[in-house]
């Protein structure tokens, strides 16, 4: 049930869907053919974070999330996380560990993207609150630097000339107590932006991931694979040409594929498109990808001088940087 105050916060906080459409951000992406299927994504994540925002019953929430089409689930449940987490930084409140708890945990991995979302819209003061304790959760904390690219991504589609044309970097943060990290993972969040700035459209993709600095460009291109896989465009023909344009970067561009459909698996719905694209770039079945996510993942809490996180990330392309280097010549 809504609440006036709650009415009040999504009339001054949730944009309209028409705002995040492509046309309506300028993005050159717009006229894609895939744009349509694209847009419906950031509208799913405003439904969810309405319904977050303004609702005082968790069980409706969760409710109103368990109706939306499985293949859009997740990103509805990015908006929810995003909403609960602004409200439980500003107050006292435990809704995104309540909810990650619950029927969230399947939605986990899109859904830390989801209190990503929330930190652009939160003073960096407040960051440290952003993340409930899920130490039950086997992607906990490891895979919370998932916060760090969403909040890339909303830096990337929320403001694309500062930080797509203009390349900024943003001031590091201490994230897990890694500052020097913080810029790589928010470039991970950019190169998933990309994916929709350009509607999916891969000679544009690969375009725009060149234009950047070079050290920059392998977190830009797992990003890539991420939302190639989870999200979806691209017809199998063009989405195979992306190894071979990701060139020295095909292994991170692998390994957003990997952790794309580790979280499509996670969620219990593998869509066609996403094992389409997996098959693209990687050439595995999505039961491949998952032990292959399974069998490198680290969940020590050792302070090496990588976090847990990156070194999970080493090993998938190491995998794949092996299989390349075996390859006939």
């Amino acid at each position: 049930m809504s609440t006036t105050l709650g009415s009040l916060r999504r009339l001054a906080m949730a944009p309209s869907l028409k705002e995040v459409t492509f046309g309506a951000r300028g993005f050159p992406g717009a006229s894609s053919e895939y744009a349509p299927r694209l847009e419906a994504i950031p509208q799913s994540v405003i439904c969810g974070f309405e319904w977050g925002i303004d609702s005082r019953d968790q069980w409706e929430v969760e409710r109103r999330l368990g109706l939306v089409e499985p293949e859009l689930r997740g990103f509805a449940y990015e908006g929810a996380a995003m909403a609960y987490t602004i409200r439980d930084a500003m107050g006292r409140g435990t809704r995104t560990r309540d909810l990650l708890n619950g029927p969230g945990a399947d939605h986990l991995l899109p859904a830390y993207i989801g209190i990503g979302f929330a930190m652009n819209h939160l003073p960096r003061g407040l960051w440290r609150k952003v993340v409930p304790d899920l130490s039950h959760s086997p992607y906990h904390p490891t895979m919370t630097w998932l916060a760090v690219d969403g909040y890339g991504f909303d830096l990337a589609y929320f403001h694309t000339r500062k930080w797509v044309d203009e390349q900024r970097v943003p001031a590091p943060y201490p994230w897990q107590g890694r500052p020097d990290y913080f810029p790589r993972a928010v470039d991970q969040g950019i190169g998933r932006a990309l994916w929709f700035i350009h509607g999916a459209q891969v000679a544009e993709v690969v375009a725009a991931v060149r234009r950047f600095d070079p050290a920059r460009q392998g977190d830009l291109w797992s990003g890539v694979g991420l939302a190639a896989t989870f999200a979806g465009g691209g017809t199998a023909a063009e989405l195979a040409t992306l190894p071979g344009a990701a060139d020295a970067h095909h292994a991170e561009l692998a390994l957003g594929s990997v952790f794309a459909m580790k979280a499509r698996i996670n969620a219990g719905f593998v869509p066609e498109h996403s094992a389409s694209a997996l098959e693209a770039l990687t050439g595995m079945t999505h039961d491949a990808a998952s032990d292959l996510a399974d069998r490198t993942a680290v969940r020590s809490d050792d302070d090496g001088p990588v976090p847990d996180y990156e070194r999970w990330r080493q090993r998938i392309r190491a995998h794949f940087t092996t299989v390349r280097n075996n390859l006939p010549a």
